[in-house]
């Protein structure tokens, strides 16, 4: 049971009264939270008790860690997780957003910050570089899992079992965190920037993702052409290709940007050619 150092206000309001259709038309019991697992990061062994057991009664898997370092073990040992929650200031070795920087330099996860800070420029940056959203503390339960169901409704869940070897089919399982793939048995080192767009293009499977889209989450501080990202394409799909002359997994969509599938593609206006 939960200490009662620090008074917790509950919200008794229930979500599917306040928002019962998801963007798509969708009702939102067709969000099942039993098909997410989501990550809390915080020094406050308090805070991630409460986290823990809120995320827990509305049906998510949850992990809990006390540090950025241990965060990032986690990851390495368990696979990515779909969410994270993390403490904006951990005053103990990595703070939390050094490791939202660390994370995304080989993903996108989806991150929502808890922060006591109620610094404006503090917030800004935590959203412009790592957040998708924040949460200020003290906070309610229920506006951690209003935000994390929003969030993961939107997202949808990841296509393939995120393990520490996400296996995509019999040639193919990627490892996001350590930055490899193996391919047909072979470990094939990747750099972060590679992971990251393939962790982009994986999530989306099947799905083609527009070329201004790509880089604006794997290059969201610059401005690059899109030749910058044809290159990275190209080198990616060379190491996740057994056979040079059928390249697998990373499709073209004229006009659009590139798709990922497991499946050859039969549509006329998708290429496997830059």
């Amino acid at each position: 049971m939960l200490r009662t150092g620090i008074a917790f206000v509950t919200i008794a309001t229930n979500l599917l009264d306040l928002f019962p259709f998801s963007p798509d038309g969708k009702h939102m019991t067709d969000f099942n939270p039993a098909a997410y697992r989501i990550l809390a990061v915080d020094d406050d062994a308090l805070i991630l008790e409460l986290i823990e057991e809120s995320l827990l009664r509305s049906g998510f898997q949850v992990a809990t860690v006390s540090s950025g370092e241990d965060g990032l073990d986690w990851m390495k040992r368990e696979g990515m997780p779909d969410l994270a929650v993390v403490d904006i200031n951990m005053p103990f070795g990595m703070d939390g957003l050094e490791f939202c920087t660390q994370v995304h330099n080989f993903s996108d996860l989806p991150i929502i910050m808890l922060t006591a800070v109620e610094n404006e420029s503090t917030i800004i940056q935590a959203i412009e570089t790592c957040a998708e959203d924040y949460v200020t503390k003290p906070f309610t339960p229920g506006e951690v899992i209003a935000r994390a169901r929003r969030i993961l409704r939107r997202i949808g869940p990841f296509p393939f079992p995120l393990e520490a070897l996400t296996r995509v089919d019999g040639n193919l399982s990627i490892d996001f965190a350590g930055c490899q793939a193996i391919v047909a048995g072979t470990p094939v080192s990747l750099t972060p920037t590679e992971t990251k767009l393939l962790y982009l293009l994986i999530r989306s499977t099947a799905k083609p993702l527009n070329t201004d889209y790509l880089l604006r989450r794997l290059w969201p501080h610059d401005t690059f052409h899109h030749e910058r990202l044809r290159v990275y394409v190209h080198r990616l799909r060379s190491k996740l290709t057994v056979d040079p002359d059928q390249p697998k997994y990373i499709s073209s969509v004229r006009g659009v940007g590139y798709v990922f599938d497991t499946e050859e593609l039969s549509v006329n206006n998708f290429s496997e050619e830059e």
